[in-house]
């Protein structure tokens, strides 16, 4: 298999890690297959957009989800270092309101699984980082919701020692008691 595949705290939620061939002139290795998508994660996917973002260090993108179109997201870093969070918001799920994280880089190559029905966000560790990620839904910024990356009530362990750098968007979102979140599980 082509991915070692790890689920984290909340099982939907996986870190995909790829085979990587390297020697002395670098690295290869195939960063999506469906057929070895579908096969390592037990789910057939359709990917209709490709986003790519560059962020300096400390900032702070997130929690972002749709309620309406909710986007599964296949993430991945090329270049730097982030820490990356999915926290679950289907209604009635055992999990809901809990988070999980994991660090990726451009160096580790891990790739994360994020399923519908989650609300997804990252801080830049690294001076900066380039952020990649594939969606199964079209990004429809009527439907897009923040949840408040500080929520006490989410207690989000940021492996961080500053203030990020968020967007006023961010910054103004909403708690989790008050968040719009999905309908009853599964979404």
């Amino acid at each position: 298999m082509p991915y070692t595949v790890t689920h984290t705290e909340l099982p939907e939620v996986l870190i995909l890690e790829p085979r990587v061939f390297g020697d002395d002139r670098g690295f290869f290795f195939e960063s999506y297959n469906t057929r070895d998508f579908t096969e390592a994660t037990g789910q057939a996917v359709e990917f209709v957009q490709d986003n790519h973002s560059r962020s300096v260090k400390g900032v702070l993108r997130g929690l972002h989800y749709q309620v309406r179109q909710p986007q599964g997201k296949l993430i991945r870093v090329t270049q730097g270092e982030v820490f990356d969070v999915a926290v679950n918001l289907m209604r009635g799920h055992p999990d809901f309101g809990r988070w999980t994280g994991t660090l990726i880089s451009g160096q580790n190559k891990r790739q994360m699984w994020i399923p519908p029905g989650f609300a997804h966000g990252f801080v830049v560790l690294s001076e900066s980082a380039e952020f990649q990620y594939k969606t199964s839904d079209y990004y429809a910024p009527e439907h897009e919701r923040s949840l408040l990356w500080n929520d006490p009530d989410l207690a989000i362990k940021w492996p961080i020692d500053f203030e990020p750098l968020v967007s006023a968007k961010d910054a103004g979102a909403k708690r989790l008691r008050d968040a719009e979140a999905f309908g009853e599980w599964p979404v």
